[in-house]
């Protein structure tokens, strides 16, 4: 898992009117919270955040000041609904070795068999906990030759060491749909019919 170094400020003005000012300076103002320390409002670069979170659940040690370095985890990430900027980061105070609930993204490799089925992701992310320095990036999961109606529970996915599932092992994660062909095949010789009978 990487590590991403960030500088930031502490910043001691809020509202919207303060949050466009920090925004137009190419950064992007955040929250630090957690271990029941009272929350930090931070000023953090826009254009290395951005970068940064492109890796899921990316491990960031902040500079704060000059003078203190945290390690934090993203938490909530607002971004711009047109744009796609980011907005606002809440960060969670994390700490070496301790233990964190995060959401891992899941891929899927391999061919179904063949016939046209559907692969449905029921879950794109795999709750796991896991220590703060070796959160997994994603977790990848074999379909080679699933026939429909075959499902890959969450206690079938194989988690790298000192990683385990924070949800139910029988949670459903993927299935493998049969191809809707056949019934649209029928709805359309249902329509020819009552066309005929008109």
């Amino acid at each position: 898992m990487s590590e991403v170094k960030l500088s930031a400020q502490t910043r001691t003005e809020f509202g919207k009117g303060a949050a466009r000012r920090i925004r137009r300076d190419n950064k992007v103002p955040g929250v630090l919270y957690g271990h029941g320390s009272d929350p930090l409002h931070l000023t953090l670069p826009g254009h290395d955040l951005l970068l940064a979170l492109r890796t899921p659940n990316v491990l960031i040690s902040l500079d704060i000041d000059g003078k203190s370095s945290e390690l934090a985890i993203p938490k909530a990430v607002q971004r711009d609904a047109i744009k796609g900027f980011l907005e606002h980061v809440d960060l969670l105070l994390v700490k070496r070795g301790e233990k964190v609930t995060v959401e891992v993204p899941v891929h899927a490799e391999g061919e179904l068999a063949p016939g046209g089925n559907l692969l449905e992701h029921v879950l794109n992310a795999l709750p796991v906990e896991a220590e703060a320095t070796h959160i997994p990036e994603s977790v990848t999961v074999s379909v080679e030759g699933l026939e429909a109606g075959a499902s890959v529970l969450a206690k079938d996915i194989k988690l790298p060491n000192g990683t385990t599932l924070a949800v139910e092992e029988d949670a459903v994660v993927l299935q493998v749909l049969a191809a809707q062909a056949e019934e649209s095949e029928g709805e359309e010789s249902e329509g020819e019919e009552a066309v005929a009978e008109a």
